[in-house]
């Protein structure tokens, strides 16, 4: 058997590959890690999940303040000021803390850190920074990467990516923001609350692609009430720059008359793809499919022996939590382990006010499969929701008309990203609504309201 430098060698230091290279040396494997930032923990860390969702809590904060939302809680504020600086000194606090946590489980688990970008040069052996390394095993953990829009040019000054929209140096006047994602729709809330008027253009009839049909029409509402407006069904066909002043040219998706915007921060948002450039995969002959992912099996094999794929290069939701879970599962199938990730069960959840949140099968996509039976309860009727003032969205349950078994819950709600995860542990068990019906849920709580809407399933919810 050939002499290896590793046992494993992961690409990208991302949540799927930091949390596959810890996995991998707790089981005994000799273990590196290829990551070519000056800090662990991929975008997630670094420029993604965790410096947004500070800034959407600071923001969240200052609006609470500011606009005399707790003034009828009897808490009065006067001369609220934003001090812009301190929340992203903030922010970067929160990134120094986790991204330095990683690198000390990088220590501590014995995981060699080999600083620079990694190429293939055979199925077993990779160039990082001049470095050839060598491993039985190599992972592919490279995640994505902001989706250009062609013809428009980032600047990160006055036209941006998410990168640069958790940066900027004082609050836009107007943000016209280019995609009514995820990304987007967190972002342009942010800078909403800050003081900006937002405008979001969405190509497609409805934001947030994907998502339920309900949900989506009632956080498109939500979004309007707070001041957010949002140009759906159009398309944006140019965007200039000058002195500072964008002006943004859009028109009807289906065509027609053109019309302009001008604004001082342009957010260019319409989604990601994987990062696969540099790694010269020709080199052992490992091609993309038509997505420009890569193909793995079940166990995150790909066609290529000894080489897995994990995260946000391999097709799937590009969510951080499926990358971690899959790195946990790629490094326990190498270790000879059993390793499986349910892809049908992975919650979805966007960190806006309300936060909205789901898991399984949409109802247009249940209805697609089966017969099936909705049910749904609005937190206007949870007491705790009622006390908190916090009354905006609903749960809905979607079940199998015939065998009960929950296909999906969908949930609006300033707490849905918690309260999701009760949804996802009672489908991967195969939970009937009947289950979640009958299963006590503390009083008063917002959970309750999960509860209420499985009771709807079945026809006997108490509070509405």
């Amino acid at each position: 058997m050939a002499d290896y430098d590793y046992d494993v060698l992961v690409i990208g230091a991302g949540p799927g590959g930091y949390v596959a290279a810890i996995r991998a040396a707790q089981l005994g494997l000799r273990t590196a890690c290829a990551e070519s930032r000056d800090t662990l923990g991929g975008t997630c860390l670094n420029v993604g999940c965790i410096p947004s969702k500070a800034l959407l809590h600071a923001s969240e904060l200052y609006e609470e303040a500011k606009a005399g939302h707790m003034t009828k809680f009897g808490v009065e504020f006067t001369g609220v000021t934003l001090n812009l600086d301190q929340m992203h000194a903030e922010k970067a606090n929160a990134v120094k803390e986790l991204t330095g946590g990683v690198e000390f489980l990088f220590k501590k688990n014995k995981v060699t850190w080999l600083k620079g970008k990694a190429a293939f040069q055979d199925a077993h052996t990779v160039d990082v920074n001049g470095q050839t390394v060598t491993a039985k095993n190599i992972v592919i953990a490279t995640g994505s990467s902001v989706m250009p829009l062609p013809g428009v040019e980032v600047d990160q000054t006055t036209v941006v990516d998410s990168t640069g929209a958790l940066a900027l140096p004082k609050v836009p006047e107007h943000m016209v923001v280019i995609g009514g994602g995820v990304i987007g729709l967190e972002l342009g809330s942010v800078w909403r609350r800050l003081g900006a008027k937002v405008t979001v253009v969405e190509f497609v009839d409805q934001i947030l692609p994907g998502f339920d049909g309900e949900v989506r029409r009632e956080s498109a509402k939500l979004f309007k009430k707070q001041g957010m407006e949002l140009k759906l069904s159009t398309k944006v066909t140019g965007v200039t720059v000058d002195n500072g002043v964008a002006t943004v040219t859009v028109e009807p998706a289906a065509g027609g008359a053109s019309e302009t915007m001008t604004a001082d921060a342009v957010l260019v948002s319409i989604g990601r793809k994987a990062n696969v450039d540099g790694l010269n995969l020709e080199a052992i002959g490992l091609e993309l499919n038509k997505r420009g992912q890569i193909e793995t099996d079940h166990s995150f094999k790909t066609k290529v022996d000894g080489v897995w794929a994990i995260g946000d290069c391999v097709p799937g939701l590009m969510l951080a939590h499926k990358a971690e879970d899959e790195g946990v599962a790629v490094a326990e199938n190498i270790a000879g382990q059993t390793g499986i990730v349910n892809e049908d069960v992975i919650p979805s959840v966007v960190y806006t006010m309300p936060e909205i949140a789901g898991v399984g099968l949409t109802e247009e996509a249940a209805k697609d499969m089966t017969e099936i039976k909705v049910g749904k309860f609005p937190f206007a009727a949870n007491s705790r929701a009622k006390t908190n003032r916090d009354t905006d969205g609903f749960v809905k349950v979607i079940a199998d008309a015939k065998t009960d078994r929950v296909l999906g819950v969908w949930i609006v709600s300033s707490l849905a990203g918690t309260l999701i995860a009760e949804a996802a542990i009672a489908m991967e068990f195969g939970a009937t609504s009947e289950d979640i019906a009958y299963t006590c849920h503390a009083h008063p709580t917002h959970a309750e309201a999960l509860k209420e809407a499985a009771m709807a399933v079945q026809g006997k919810p108490i509070h509405i």
